[in-house]
């Protein structure tokens, strides 16, 4: 019942950062009847190429030494030891390329379903794999159950390919009454590679649908409930409020600077109440005007009132004021296209002000 309800819970697809932490925490899909069909693949390697050979040398140096014992000499530990040594080199030569080939397919069907990765976490002691409750779930779950009824289908494939592999080779099995004793290695080795080969051929759909059923239950096991989305989300992104707040910081701290900058300014482009822009031009900085501050609504009003307060000159163009407060950002300087219409402006400006001062 819990298993069912964590499960219900779970609705949403798992994220990139979840299958990153699976991956390298070493939670990968797997399938296991993979690797049997590999094994079973490596010995059919191992009996067809090694095995015939290796067990004749063996069986031929085992006659040798069954006949004639007293050709060997067993004086001394010398003897003993050369004797288990030559047992030894012709016993390795039927097993080691057994032992090369067997694992070098489980390792190949290892590496073809999952990239090779060093996990440490996967070697540490885990007390919730001895804990009952779990394996109770394990045994009666639904992998347990896909377990069962994947046992059951190998088992019955297996029992009847081997009954029709014996009744094919039934007048094989009773001539091997009258056969010589070398040969019954032979015959056995040729019924053992028929069997095999036989299952293997049966055990390719159980894989095929074992891969696939491995993927989609690792898949579904990484699925997400809504909490966790917006968790991960946080973790990624940051808190919201706290975002919104540093956001918050930054205008204010944005518009202190631009209302501080404008008694810097040359003219202030204004709409009657919506928008202001602050623009300052010298001819010696060189350049086009600068924006040195831009505000809607009541940071437009403040923006005037301290540009009529250091007796900066506010010309009012809606059309203008608008445009600039779009396009133009803070400390920026305006773009072509704003060239003529400002230079008029700033033309009047700095005119009126040549005719106001003593000097003029």
């Amino acid at each position: 019942m819990a298993e069912t309800a964590d499960r219900e819970s779970k609705t949403e697809e798992p994220t990139e950062k979840r299958f990153r932490d699976a991956f390298e925490k070493g939670n990968v899909p797997f399938s296991r009847e993979a690797a049997t069909l590999a094994s079973m693949l490596g010995i059919l390697i191992v009996a067809g190429f090694f095995l015939a050979t290796s067990v004749a040398d063996l069986c031929a140096w085992l006659r040798r030494l069954i006949d004639d014992p007293g050709g060997w000499s067993l004086e001394s530990n010398l003897d003993a030891m050369l004797l288990l040594e030559a047992a030894g080199m012709h016993a390795g030569r039927l097993v080691i390329p057994a032992v090369i080939v067997l694992g070098a397919a489980g390792i190949l069907s290892s590496v073809l379903q999952n990239a090779p990765r060093l996990v440490l976490d996967r070697i540490r002691p885990d007390f919730s794999r001895i804990s009952i409750a779990k394996g109770w779930t394990r045994i009666f779950g639904a992998r347990g159950q896909v377990e069962f009824f994947k046992a059951v289908f190998k088992l019955g494939a297996v029992s009847l390919l081997g009954l029709m592999v014996l009744r094919s080779a039934q007048n094989d099995v009773v001539n091997a009454i009258f056969m010589e004793p070398t040969a019954l290695p032979g015959l056995v080795l040729s019924m053992s590679t028929k069997l095999v080969s036989t299952v293997a051929v049966a055990t390719i759909v159980l894989v095929a649908a074992d891969v696939v059923w491995s993927r989609v239950s690792w898949q579904r096991d990484l699925r997400m409930t809504r909490q966790e989305v917006k968790d991960e989300l946080k973790q990624a992104d940051g808190d919201p409020i706290v975002k919104a707040r540093l956001r918050s910081l930054a205008r204010d701290r944005l518009r202190k600077r631009m209302i501080a900058a404008v008694p810097r300014a040359t003219v202030v482009i204004a709409n009657p109440t919506h928008f202001a822009v602050a623009l300052r031009y010298v001819r010696e900085e060189g350049g086009a005007p600068l924006v040195i501050a831009k505000g809607q609504d009541l940071i437009a009003l403040k923006i005037r009132e301290v540009a009529v307060a250091h007796g900066i000159p506010v010309v009012e163009d809606k059309a203008l004021a608008r445009s600039l407060y779009k396009v133009v950002e803070v400390d920026k300087m305006i773009p072509p296209e704003f060239y003529k219409a400002v230079a008029q402006i700033i033309f009047f400006v700095l005119a009126r002000q040549a005719r106001t001062s003593p000097s003029g």
